[in-house]
């Protein structure tokens, strides 16, 4: 057994920061509530459902997660949260439409006390909504205001630990500028108003600055920009992103690597999705769109590896699409239609019509995020995460270096960067011959 590193005990409150108090964030806090009630199960939860294996098969350990480390306890856990719409956390919920009315209505006070902040907001940047509960000023101005208010929560709730996870809308696909650079040119450019730097980046920057583990929920450029990078390795804080990986891209993850496992080639892959919460509403305007493509279509090319395997995935055409379509609200509906081909070239096709709970599917993956952060600040691990790759699309990575998009490695690195928290050897499969 290799020596146990050294990990602070969670002890206090740990505050849950969401920016976008919207059927993800919603959805997650009632879950928390309901189960704290023994009304409901955290399932699609890694940290509180998952068993992991310890040592060689013949030793039979196979213990919880949450038994082998330290893991803050959900009776610990107070929510906050910023939004551009007013409403709390009751009738956010109730608009959105993922629980049922008896599940709210049984924790309606709760939720109803969840205000959300003003929010930092720019319309340019998210061309579809345009909120009320706004804050006012430049971008430095908007900045301190953040500041302000994470100071104002913490002391208000009494939290010892404080973890920001990005729930809002996507914003518009743009690159990376010289702003972005370094850390001294994005205060500079705060300092100057500079339009460049998103609404989005003011809450990465105010997590980072404070040394709050930060996660990036959406595929818009956000915390992989060097400047704060550079911020999360100078205040040793924790952080990862981006885009959490639920729907049709989590099937890809599947279905992608046992094809290419069997040396089957794909012609091409055709997905389509509908659905009608305020993300597809946000995701028909053509510059956010562009942002959930760009994460979208970038898991078959690292897992196929057309470049090693010319002859099974060269020519893969690979189309994605996204409809608004609000009848649907927040059940999407994605198609997914696969031509591939075996032996001696014969083709075949697989197709796929995944009725999914977007909210559903992403709450899980928000309660990961915030343990797994958590415990990651607690262990003294700062900058990106990369084994918390497995919840996202885009995962950051160090070094600018390709990202593992196979869910089944990012799996493996997820448990076996736990088993070492835990002081356990990680598993090869090779201890077993």
């Amino acid at each position: 057994m290799k020596e146990k590193p050294t990990i602070a005990p969670p002890t206090g409150r740990l505050g849950v920061l969401l920016p976008g108090l919207g059927a993800v964030a919603t959805t997650y806090i009632a879950g928390l509530l309901l189960a704290r009630r023994q009304q409901g199960k955290l399932f699609g939860s890694v940290a509180e459902q998952a068993h992991i294996r310890l040592g060689p098969r013949a030793a039979k350990r196979n213990p919880k997660i949450r038994d082998i480390l330290p893991l803050a306890n959900i009776d610990d856990v107070v929510f906050g949260g910023w939004d551009i719409f007013p409403d709390n956390a009751f009738e956010a919920a109730r608009k959105a439409g993922v629980l049922s009315a008896e599940h709210l209505k049984e924790i309606e006070s709760e939720l109803s006390a969840i205000n959300p902040m003003t929010g930092a907001f720019d319309r340019d940047f998210v061309k579809k909504l345009d909120g009320p509960h706004v804050k006012a000023g430049a971008r430095n101005q908007m900045a301190k205001a953040l500041f302000d208010d994470i100071e104002r929560f913490k002391a208000e709730h009494r939290c010892d630990r404080l973890v920001m996870v990005w729930c809002g809308s996507t914003e518009v696909h743009h690159q990376a500028e010289d702003v972005h650079q370094s850390l001294t040119a994005f205060e500079d450019s705060l300092d100057s108003d500079d339009r460049r730097i998103s609404p989005s980046m003011l809450y990465a920057y105010a997590a980072l600055k404070l040394g709050i583990p930060y996660a990036n929920g959406a595929p818009h450029l956000n915390n992989e920009i060097p400047a704060l990078r550079e911020l999360a390795d100078a205040t040793k804080t924790p952080m990862m992103g981006k885009d959490f990986k639920t729907g049709q891209t989590l099937i890809k993850t599947i279905l992608a690597p046992g094809l290419k496992a069997r040396m089957l080639g794909v012609h091409g892959w055709f997905s389509t999705n509908i659905l009608g919460n305020r993300d597809g509403e946000v995701l028909d305007d053509p510059g956010s769109f562009r942002s959930k493509e760009v994460t979208k279509s970038s898991v078959l090319d690292t897992i196929f590896q057309s470049d090693v395997y010319p002859e099974l995935y060269g020519d893969i055409y690979h189309k994605i699409r996204i409809n608004y379509y609000p009848p649907r609200g927040d059940e999407k509906e994605a198609w997914d239609n696969i031509d591939l081909f075996g032996w001696l070239g014969y083709p075949m096709q697989l197709k796929v019509n995944f009725l999914c709970r977007d909210s559903i599917l992403a709450a899980p993956v928000v309660h990961d995020l915030v343990l797994f952060l958590d415990l990651a600040k607690r262990a003294g691990l700062s900058g990106v995460q990369e084994w918390l790759g497995f919840y996202f699309k885009s995962p950051l990575t160090i070094d600018q270096l390709p990202p593992e998009h196979d869910l089944f490695i990012q799996q493996l690195k997820l448990k076996n960067t736990l088993r070492e928290l835990a002081g356990e050897v990680p598993i090869t499969h090779l201890e077993d011959r």
